[in-house]
């Protein structure tokens, strides 16, 4: 379990986030009813209790004390505050329910709108101000890769080098994780295993492996070189005098020049002290080696402490900002796309909705514990875009459900009665309050359980 410090930094991370995408949320609706001159009463980040609020000219802004949603009230429209009173009176000309339906329907869709914009304009900037680096599926298969225990229970071997996904030719080693290969029908990895292309079934429900954060090593990885990166304080690395940049020859005699050799070397001497013969710098450019020799205490957890640095030749590209126009839409819908095929694999009963859901808790440990600004803004455009899916749902609570009531009024000319509209929105939080509730203790499940 994490420390003070870590939660500290994971919630800060979550409740920014959330906040940020709330707030620009709950703006598409508040502008979109302004421009049609509706009156809006309240825009609130945060549910109550109000921690601060001010009005302005007719709406009062606040931010709530549970950072975990947000809402605009508008006049005359039945939303999830069921406050009805103003609907037995005459409709005035500044309430949501006076307005053409066409109007009422910009107003509803305005805040997934929102979302869309701002999840396309993260991933924009972010494919602009980063490029891309990646791992060619060619420089790994110089090698081929070493499987984890997910990886050699669906059938890889060390040594397999991935030819393709699906029957398609790659680019990337990270594809071989892509969610939305993995949720095809009937997908598939094709190897080459020696001389012999090998065909590996990805069953239907795969990409439930890939919820744990160290998914990572448990399925696949390359083979490859590697050397010390950062020290962790206190463990056994720093203790001994490693640095950042030795290169690791030997443990007690056994040469391990790749990361999977090593690691199975120290799992072996868990809780001992090693001798490690490292080759290490001694100058700036890495040209020149000395020789030494440390004695280390691995941990009980058959590490020693310290980050890696794979020797991988990586592939990096830099895109020019009308480049980056298309490429970031197109990751930020793909978000989207893999959140329509799940979501089919669960009411197909092929995914397990209790390993597929993630609610708050799991989030905020996506996060992590340092505040990497690149990985916030990443998942920040994620959830936007998530978001944008989720509010898209037909339920009454949700945009979803008041824009599938607009359309039927739209198409047939008849507008639901306000009755209907109030118990439909009743059932609707009935929905989404039970929905809440399972996310959150599945999350608590998950991580305790």
């Amino acid at each position: 379990m994490e420390n003070t410090l870590d939660i500290v930094v994971m919630v800060g991370q979550l409740i920014l986030a959330l906040s940020i995408l709330v707030g620009v949320h709950e703006a598409g609706h508040l502008l979109a009813a302004k421009l049609f001159g509706m009156r809006v009463e309240q825009f609130s980040i945060g549910f109550p209790p109000k921690v601060f609020g001010f009005k302005f000219r007719d709406t009062v802004y606040s931010i709530g004390a549970i950072p975990l949603g947000g809402f605009v009230k508008i006049s005359g429209m039945i939303d999830e505050s069921l406050d009805t009173k103003t609907l037995e009176e005459e409709p005035k000309p500044w309430e949501f329910r006076s307005k053409p339906a066409w109007q009422r329907l910009i107003v509803m869709l305005g805040g997934i709108i929102v979302n869309v914009i701002t999840g396309i304009l993260i991933f924009i900037f972010l494919t602009y101000s980063l490029g891309e680096s990646y791992y060619s599926i060619e420089e790994v298969n110089k090698k081929g890769i070493v499987p984890g225990p997910i990886g050699k229970e669906l059938g890889f071997e060390l040594g397999d080098k991935i030819i393709a996904i699906n029957g398609a030719s790659f680019e990337k080693f990270s594809d071989v994780r892509d969610p939305n290969r993995l949720l095809e029908s009937n997908a598939y990895y094709t190897v080459l295993r020696g001389d012999e292309k090998i065909d590996i079934p990805i069953p239907s429900n795969f990409i439930e492996n890939f919820s744990r954060q160290d998914s990572d090593d448990l399925f696949i990885e390359p083979i490859k070189k590697f050397m010390v990166g950062p020290l962790t304080k206190g463990r056994g690395a720093e203790k001994a005098g490693m640095k950042p940049g030795d290169r690791i020859v030997k443990i007690n005699g056994v040469e391990v020049p790749y990361y999977h050799e090593f690691k199975a070397e120290l799992v072996k001497l868990a809780g001992q002290t090693v001798l490690l013969d490292i080759s290490r710098p001694t100058d700036e450019e890495m040209t020149q080696f000395s020789d030494v020799r440390l004695n280390v205490e691995v941990g009980e957890d058959s590490k020693i402490g310290f980050g890696v640095i794979e020797l991988l030749e990586a592939t990096r590209t830099k895109y020019t900002f009308m480049e980056s126009i298309p490429k970031g839409t197109a990751k930020a819908f793909s978000v989207v796309w893999v959140n329509i095929k799940a979501f089919g694999k669960m009411f197909q009963g092929e995914l397990s909705p209790t390993k597929s859901l993630r609610g708050p808790l799991g989030i905020m440990k996506t996060f992590g514990v340092t505040w990497d600004w690149i990985r916030f803004w990443t998942l920040t455009g994620l959830i936007s875009m998530v978001l944008a899916f989720m509010n898209l749902l037909p339920i009454p609570a949700l945009d979803g459900g008041h824009v599938v009531f607009l359309v039927y009024e739209i198409v047939s000319g008849r507008k639901p009665s306000d009755k209907f509209l109030e118990n439909a929105q009743k059932v609707g939080m009935v929905l989404l309050l039970g929905l809440m509730v399972f996310v959150f203790f599945n999350d608590i499940i998950q991580e305790f359980f």
